[in-house]
């Protein structure tokens, strides 16, 4: 421990931290803009500027050390109104649209100059001009918002690994863009979405298809069907005001319907499918009947993160579809069967955490009999923004349940939204599957929290099978280097595109006044009420599942059978953007 002093106050203090850490602990808040505590230190902004005797300039406190003795000003009138003229720089090159803009009320440069006391523009002079990139399925960019923080670039590079955004020019004239300003389409981007995360302003946004999707709720010749993401649920009221971890599954069901839907059903229901599935798909290749180790395909990012840097991995991947896939396949044959409509006059909609959800809808390799199988996709943030818009209230409206035959879900399908889940439902379902006896101890802990790698073991009828879990595509990346070295090392691998997995999707609620994204509490609060939903239910294992069970009697005949391959399975092959090392020499 240290002593330093903060406006003329002692304070013992951790030697090794920066200012803002030690002011942090201490209660004093120092304003900041590109410091983001899970990303590394920028000092680009220098909004979080301090005086520090001995000095002869301003230091970012951000970056800046504690030493013993040190004595430190945060907030005298000097330093207020050199922070004040900094953000009032900033202010002169960003576009004057509050009221019209997507962040309007959520943003952190708003509630920095409203905080700062900016009540007015001193300075004028020439503003930046870049058109908006439209071109990618998901993601938005609009440089003109772009105040230089770098979080965009930091998450893609640091957490994600996938170098999509870099700075180009200098000066004045310095942009955040893809390599080569090429269409956000036609890079590297995944469309995670988790840009759109950290971004302190509307940079990044989600394409949005709200006005799309209110006007095709108007039309009486559709028959509306929506389904909910499991993490949704445990996110949306966070765009309510109220605190990470209430879930709301019942409150948006009925919310669903006041806004239009005919029908509204549970992707979990088809989490349970996609088990029944992969757990029988897994068992096959275990037994020598495919490519170990078996990879798991949900997460729309990864795939296609897959398919630009790991092509030679491609046969590893499950052929299954993502359960919002395999809903909206079902929904457009075996539910149109069901109520003796035509399938083109189906309007089916997925509400989901995840930006790259939209990518994933025009995949024309999910088309069902020639039709897009799931028409709409609508992140957390626009389903929220629709239920307000529509005037209803989600927080004292009266629950209801979702529609049947897709709407009954276990435990399992509920757990598919965080980090490990999708691995702890399919051990629930191929431990019975394989030995004809029940797993009793369900709640598998070693796959289990935020670690970014989580390995374990577990023994099926005498035979040891090793199993991985890996959230963020950063964590992927070590993994996947890994099963390149050594292809034995594991028998199944879970991967999640987004840190925390679909909790932390790049479509859910922007974080609040006092949090900032990627908050591991909030994260954890997240997952917590998925697994209190799982705990929660009478049946906890996918085969169980009396709905499914019924669908494969009626309609699919078996996993894995032809029916199945044919709606609920795909196939992925090799995308090779511009400037890619190939995948014969990135592999060596």
């Amino acid at each position: 421990m240290i002593t330093i002093f903060i406006n003329d106050k002692p304070y013992k203090v951790e030697a090794e931290q920066t200012i803002m850490q030690a002011a942090d602990k201490l209660g004093f808040h120092i304003p900041r803009l590109c410091y983001h505590p899970k990303l590394s230190i920028e000092g680009a902004c220098r909004v979080c500027i301090v005086e520090v005797v001995g000095m002869r300039n301003y230091v970012a406190s951000c970056a800046y050390p504690v030493s013993e003795g040190m004595k430190i000003y945060t907030n005298t009138e000097e330093i207020r109104r050199a922070r004040r003229d900094i953000v009032e720089l900033i202010l002169d090159n960003h576009p004057e649209d509050c009221h019209t803009c997507e962040r309007d009320g959520n943003c952190e440069l708003q509630r920095l100059a409203f905080a700062m006391g900016i009540r007015k523009r001193h300075f004028e002079g020439e503003k930046k001009h870049y058109e908006k990139d439209l071109s990618s399925a998901s993601v938005i960019r609009d440089p003109n918002k772009c105040i230089l923080c770098g979080r965009c670039v930091r998450i893609c590079s640091e957490i994600q690994k996938v170098n999509a955004l870099g700075y180009a020019h200098r000066g004045f004239k310095t942009v955040v863009m893809p390599a080569y300003n090429m269409p956000f389409k036609d890079s590297v981007c995944t469309t995670c979405g988790q840009c759109i995360n950290v971004c302190p302003t509307s940079a990044f946004i989600e394409k949005n298809f709200t006005q799309e999707l209110f006007q095709k709720l108007g039309d009486k010749s559709l028959i509306k069907v929506a389904q909910i993401a499991p993490s949704v649920r445990a996110a949306i009221g966070e765009a309510f005001a109220l605190e990470p971890g209430r879930q709301l599954e019942k409150e948006l069901t009925a919310a669903l319907r006041k806004l239009g839907f005919d029908y509204v059903f549970d992707t979990q229901f088809s989490a349970d499918l996609t088990i029944m599935e992969e757990a029988s798909e897994f068992l096959e290749r275990f037994q020598g009947k495919g490519r170990l180790p078996m990879i798991t395909s949900c997460s729309s990012a990864w795939m296609k993160c897959l398919e630009q840097f790991y092509p030679d991995l491609i046969d590893n991947v499950s052929t299954c579809k993502s359960p919002m896939s395999m809903a909206s396949a079902l929904v457009k044959s075996y539910f149109a069967k069901k109520i003796n409509a035509d399938p083109k006059k189906i309007l089916s909609v997925a509400c989901m955490c995840c930006t790259a959800k939209k990518y994933e809808a025009l995949r024309p390799e999910l088309m069902v009999d020639g039709m897009q199988a799931t028409d709409i996709v609508v992140t957390t943030r626009e389903l929220a923004w629709m239920i307000k818009s529509a005037g209803i209230d989600l927080l004292h409206i009266k629950g209801e349940e979702f529609d049947h035959p897709l709407g009954y879900s276990s435990g399992a399908g509920t757990i598919f939204g965080v980090t490990g889940g999708v691995m702890e439902a399919a051990i629930r379902t191929a431990y019975e599957l394989y030995t004809g006896e029940t797993l009793l101890d369900i709640e598998i802990q070693d796959i289990r929290g935020l670690k970014g790698v989580k390995e374990g073991k577990l023994v099926i009828d005498g035979k040891e099978i090793r199993i991985a879990v890996a959230h963020g595509l950063g964590n992927a990346n070590e993994i996947l280097n890994t099963i390149r070295k050594d292809p034995q090392r594991y028998h199944f691998v879970e991967i999640m595109g987004c840190p925390g997995g679909c909790i932390g999707g790049g479509g859910q609620p922007y974080a609040g006044s006092n949090s900032l994204p990627l908050d591991e509490e909030c994260l954890k609060k997240r997952a917590e009420a998925l697994y209190g939903l799982d705990r929660n239910k009478t049946i906890r294992r996918s085969h169980e599942n009396p709905d499914v069970q019924r669908l494969y009697k009626e309609f699919l005949g078996r996993p894995l059978s032809a029916m199945s391959h044919k709606l609920l399975h795909t196939h992925y092959s090799p995308k090779q953007p511009p400037g890619i090392i190939p995948a014969e020499l990135s592999a060596k």
